[in-house]
């Protein structure tokens, strides 16, 4: 249960804490004093996402702080899974920083938002006037329904089912589309894919071809620089390596006049030993220069079939030809291997069909199971709320699969003798949806065993003895678990176990909601004040005082 709410700097609140009780705790207040501004507080410990806007003053932030007393809810494995600190009186804080940002923390540890709606749920349930609305909608009608049949684990297996079909079926259909144009496409990269084949452009050096046929193209004047290198270094009296020599004779008879002599001498000889391997090298070179007709006119060949294709394509590189060999020889496979991977995939997708129908099946037999006992446990409790004709049908119609089954669920209401149920959003008011609501909520709280339900004008379009027993429902309810009602009737204001007033204080520079627990006398007189108007009657005060003598 909720045991403590800290608001600061939210909306008109400055500061407000309260401390609700086990039971059946109000709140009741002027239009526009901010009753229903603790729900949009309380939206924020479950998850919801925050806006800068709702700062009171802009310069400061906004911490919402609830104490929840966990201890009976055996929530120790969420607490592990989300790696959080498990204490029985579980503090859930939320925090928006004037520059917008927001945080979250469970026990003091930061939480992502997704984590914080897993736990709000458990912990919580806000009815707001908009769900009210929502229960004419047939997708929440479903979920209600789910609730009911507690369909988490079939509800489950059926997503999964759902998304690997459609996956599939994804699959399948992107395969069909593709295969269509890589047909078309075969035979054009076929073509290319020879070409680049009959070149091997994996076996190119295209730096190394160039430079060879630079060579061949100029063998005459490369044969004869070599010669002359040659000649140069070797051939004659003063050659290269005589002077070289010589002047290591020179310098090896004086070595041993200073370390600085026989390390020159020690450098020529190493110049010498150089110079040699040159000489040798030229040699070679010069002789494996040779005019060669026929290998020039292969490597032109070859060369420009590669720079063809490299201008056909649009490369620079023989690696962007390998690659692009590659990717065609892959194309190729696909259309050769496509009729086999479009049977493997359609037999696939039959089996991903199959298994959704099967889940699918479970998960309408198990909504179908509770239909009776669901209508049954609606209509008697819409009894004891003063509808004492009400008739209600849940009718399943089939349709195609869905994120949330193949079932089209429709609440079908009515509450005159002899009329036939239709559709609950276009026959019931405002104050009959409002008693199926709450009927739905008495119900799935005890299927939930939500430990906190909190209820924003549940009574809105009754008055009088339904009221009364609306008041008397959420009497009932609170003995099972907390339950906090904010209301405009006195009738259901006099039921509860703590009373809470919500009032606007004008007298600062910005007008600010507050709120504080009602004494007994004080209740009496706000009940009072609740039936006769501001001021009161002998009558109403003796009213008020009969209400809450008979809690």
């Amino acid at each position: 249960m909720l045991s403590s709410l800290l608001i600061k700097n939210y909306a008109l609140i400055r500061h407000l804490e309260i401390q609700p009780e086990n039971g059946l705790n109000v709140i009741t207040g002027e239009t526009g004093a901010g009753k229903s501004i603790m729900l949009g507080a309380l939206g924020l410990l479950m998850g919801n996402r925050a806006d800068v806007k709702v700062l009171f003053e802009e310069s400061e932030k906004c911490i919402v702080e609830g104490t929840f007393d966990i201890e009976r809810l055996n929530l120790k494995t969420f607490f592990e899974e989300n790696e959080l600190d498990y204490e029985p009186h579980c503090v859930i804080r939320r925090e928006i920083l004037p520059a917008g940002k927001s945080r979250a923390f469970v026990n003091d540890s930061p939480v992502t938002l997704e984590s914080l709606k897993e736990l709000g749920v458990k912990l919580m349930d806000i009815h707001s006037q908009n769900e009210t609305l929502q229960l004419g909608s047939n997708i929440f009608q479903l979920n209600l329904v789910d609730s009911y049949a507690a369909n988490t684990q079939f509800f489950e297996d059926y997503k999964i089912a759902y998304t690997e079909y459609k996956q599939a079926e994804k699959q399948l259909q992107t395969l069909k589309e593709n295969s269509v144009s890589l047909k078309k496409e075969f035979e054009y990269n076929s073509f290319l894919f020879e070409e680049l084949n009959a070149l091997k452009p994996e076996n190119i050096d295209q730096a190394e071809l160039e430079s060879e046929l630079l060579i061949l193209e100029n063998a005459e004047e490369v044969k004869r620089k070599l010669s002359i290198a040659f000649e140069s270094l070797a051939n004659t009296e003063i050659s290269g390596l005589n002077l070289v020599r010589d002047a290591g004779i020179a310098l090896g008879n004086i070595s041993s006049f200073s370390e600085k002599y026989k390390n020159l001498k020690d450098r020529i000889n190493s110049t010498l030993l150089e110079l040699q391997d040159i000489v040798h090298e030229i040699e070679t070179e010069a002789s494996n220069v040779e005019t060669d007709n026929q290998k020039t006119d292969f490597l032109k060949d070859k060369l420009n079939g590669l720079y063809r294709l490299q201008q056909k394509h649009g490369v620079d590189t023989v690696e962007q030809l390998v690659t692009l060999k590659n990717e065609l020889s892959t194309k190729i496979e696909q259309v050769i291997n496509l009729d086999e991977d479009l049977q493997k995939l359609e037999k696939e997708t039959t089996l991903k069909l199959e298994n959704l129908q099967k889940k699918a099946s479970e998960l309408t037999k198990n909504r179908l199971n509770i239909v009776k006992p669901l209508e049954s446990q609606i209509v008697n409790i819409l009894i004891e709320l003063g509808i004492p004709e009400a008739r209600l049908e849940i009718n399943f119609k089939d349709k195609k699969f869905s994120p949330d089954g193949a079932d089209d669920i429709n609440f079908a209401f009515s509450a005159n003798k002899g009329a036939n149920p239709k559709p609950l959003k276009d026959v019931a008011s405002g104050g009959e949806f409002s008693r199926v609501m709450l009927a739905l909520k008495y119900i799935l709280a005890e299927k939930k065993q939500l430990p906190t339900i909190i209820f924003d004008e549940i009574d809105t379009g009754i008055s009088g003895e339904v009221a009364i027993k609306m008041g008397n429902i959420l009497q009932e309810m609170s003995g099972k678990l907390q339950v906090i009602a904010i209301t405009h009737l006195h009738q259901i204001a006099g039921k509860g176990s703590s009373h809470f007033y919500v009032y606007k204080d004008n007298s600062d520079t910005k007008t600010v909601s507050l709120m504080r627990k009602l004494s007994g006398d004080e209740r009496i007189i706000e009940i009072a004040k609740m039936i006769g108007g501001q001021n009161p009657s002998e009558s109403a005060i003796r009213s008020a005082i009969e209400i809450l003598g008979n809690i």
